[in-house]
C-alpha cells in the first residue's frame, strides 16, 4: 500500500484550486521557465514504506563510512559513552523543550539548570544560558549582545577565528550596518601589535578563538586587558575539551564565551543537530539572548526551578527582545550535560591530556616524512597545521583509498594556502591508526611526486 504524504482527496484538491482561482496544480508553476526547473522536480514514482527503506539503504551503502577521521576544524570525532544515549532516550528526557509552565516541568528545568552550571564551571564564567543552535550562530548572538551593551558598530575578528564561523556571521548580519575588520591570518598566536592598532573607542567587540583554527594555543589575557582600556568587549570562542587543561576564558578576563558543543557527547551526524553554548559575566546577563533557568524557592520554601529574566524574550517584548531563540536545542544540551557528568572533573582532565599526547605523537611521526613541514610556531592542543609539497586537496583525495579522512585542506577557505592542511587527533585514534596514517601520507606523497 502506498502511504500519501498529504492525505488530500481529489475533491479536496479541486475545492482548494477553485478558491485560489486556478484550474490545476500545474498552473501554480507557469511562471517558472524551463531552464529554471530544478532537478528535484523530476521525482520518481511513490514507493511503499518497505520499498522506500530498501532504496535508502542501497543509497547509504554507496557512502564511504569506514574512513578513519583526522579532520577537525571545529567538529571532532570523540568517543561517546554508551550510557549517554541510554539516558537521554528515556521518555522524560527525549521530549525536552523549553517550558513556560514551570510547575509542570521541574525535571526539564532542573536538567537545564545543571547544564548551565556545568558550562559555567567549564568556562570559568558566572552565567550561562540554556544553549543556542551551534558554535557559529553563538558567535553571531555574542556580537549582537556586545552591540546592545555598548551601542558601537565595529567588530574586530582575529585571524585565527574559524572561517566557517566568519562566513556564518557575515551571512546572519548581511543586512545590518556592522563594520567588520578582519585581521590577517597567522599560523601562530594572535598578532598583538596589529590588534593594539585596530582597537579604538568605536570598537564594540573583538572576537578571539582558543585554540585558534590552526590549532595554536594562546593566553589572551594581555589582549583582553588592552581591549578593556577602550571599553571593548571580548568574545572568546573555545573548544570545550581543551579546557580540561587550558586556562579558562574566565581566568583570562573574557566578557562573553561561546563554543561548539558537539565535542561534548554529540555525534558528528553529517552536520547536526549541534549545540552552541554561551556564558557571560553576571553584570551582562540582562543583555544575553536565549533562555536562562534559575533556581528559587516556592511559597512553601521548597527548592524549584523557573525560566528567569523573561522580560528579555519575544513572547513579552516582541521585536524588542534580545533574540528570537525559542527551541534552543534542549535535548542536545541535556546530552552534553549527561556526557560531562559521566566523564567527571578528573576524567575531563585525563581526556584532554590524552588528546594532547596523541596529537604530539602524530606530529613527531609526520616530521619524519620528507616534504612534510609540521608548523610549530606556537603550542597546540589536539590539532595542528602541516605544509605539504603539493596541493593538500590532492593528498586528501588520494588518502581516501587507504581509508583515511586525512585532514582539512586550507585552500578551501584561504587563497594561497593550497599546500596547507589541518590535522586533528582525538582519544579515539589508536597508535596503529596513527602509524598507518603516517605511512599512507608518506606513500601518497611519493606517488604524487613521481607522477608530476
Amino acid at each position: 500500500m502506498l502511504i500519501p504524504y498529504i492525505a488530500n482527496t481529489d475533491h479536496d484538491v479541486e475545492e482548494m484550486l477553485k478558491v485560489i482561482g486556478v484550474n490545476s496544480i500545474d498552473d501554480l508553476f507557469v511562471d517558472i521557465q524551463p531552464h529554471q526547473v530544478p532537478k528535484s522536480f523530476n521525482l520518481p514514482k511513490g514507493l511503499s514504506e518497505y520499498d522506500c527503506l530498501k532504496r535508502i539503504e542501497q543509497l547509504a551503502l554507496k557512502n564511504s563510512t569506514a574512513l578513519i577521521p583526522f579532520i577537525g576544524g571545529g567538529y571532532y570525532d570523540h568517543y561517546i559513552p554508551a550510557a549517554v544515549s541510554s539516558i537521554i532516550s528515556r521518555g522524560e528526557f527525549y521530549t525536552a523543550y523549553t517550558p513556560y509552565q514551570p510547575e509542570c516541568s521541574q525535571g526539564t528545568l532542573q536538567a537545564l539548570y545543571e547544564y548551565q552550571s556545568a558550562i559555567c564551571t567549564l568556562t570559568g564564567m558566572e552565567v550561562s544560558n540554556a544553549s543556542l543552535y551551534d558554535g557559529g550562530t553563538a558567535i553571531y548572538e555574542a556580537v549582537m549582545m556586545a552591540m546592545r551593551i555598548n551601542k558601537r558598530k565595529k567588530i574586530v575578528m582575529d585571524g585565527g577565528l574559524n572561517p566557517i564561523y566568519r562566513k556564518m556571521l557575515r551571512s546572519y548580519t548581511h543586512n545590518l550596518s556592522i563594520d567588520f575588520q578582519e585581521l590577517p591570518v597567522a599560523h601562530g598566536q594572535s598578532d598583538r601589535a596589529h590588534i593594539k592598532n585596530v582597537l579604538d573607542d568605536k570598537t564594540s567587540a573583538i572576537i578571539l578563538q582558543n585554540p585558534n583554527f590552526f590549532g595554536a594555543i594562546d593566553d589572551h589575557s594581555d589582549i583582553i586587558a588592552e581591549a578593556k582600556k577602550h571599553g571593548v568587549l571580548v568574545i572568546e570562542s573555545v573548544y570545550p575539551i581543551s579546557l580540561g587543561l587550558l586556562k579558562t576564558p574566565g581566568e583570562m578576563g573574557a566578557d562573553i564565551v561561546t563554543g561548539e558543543g558537539q565535542s561534548l557527547g554529540l555525534p558528528l551526524n553529517f552536520g547536526g543537530p549541534y549545540l552552541g553554548f554561551m556564558a557571560t559575566r553576571k553584570q551582562l546577563v540582562r543583555k544575553m539572548p536565549g533562555r536562562i533557568i534559575g533556581k528559587t524557592t516556592d511559597k512553601k520554601g521548597r527548592d524549584c526551578f523557573v525560566n528567569t529574566l523573561q522580560a528579555r524574550e519575544q513572547h513579552i517584548r516582541r521585536e524588542k527582545a534580545t533574540s528570537n531563540i525559542c527551541t534552543n536545542v534542549s535535548l542536545c544540551a541535556l546530552q552534553s550535560l549527561v556526557y560531562m557528568s559521566l566523564i567527571g572533573k578528573q576524567g575531563f582532565k585525563e581526556l584532554a591530556q590524552t588528546n594532547l599526547n596523541k596529537a604530539e605523537f602524530t606530529r613527531l611521526e609526520l616530521e619524519k616524512i620528507e616534504g612534510v613541514n609540521v608548523k610549530r610556531s606556537a603550542p597546540t592542543f589536539n590539532e595542528f597545521t602541516v605544509e605539504l609539497p603539493m596541493d593538500a586537496s590532492l593528498v586528501v583525495e588520494a588518502m581516501i583509498a587507504d581509508g583515511f579522512a586525512a585532514g582539512f585542506p586550507l585552500g578551501q577557505y584561504y587563497q594561497g594556502m593550497e599546500r596547507y592542511m589541518i590535522i586533528a587527533v582525538t582519544e579515539k585514534r589508536s597508535k596503529k591508526e596513527i602509524l598507518d596514517y603516517a605511512q599512507s601520507l608518506k606513500s601518497v606523497l611519493e606517488k604524487l611526486s613521481s607522477s608530476v
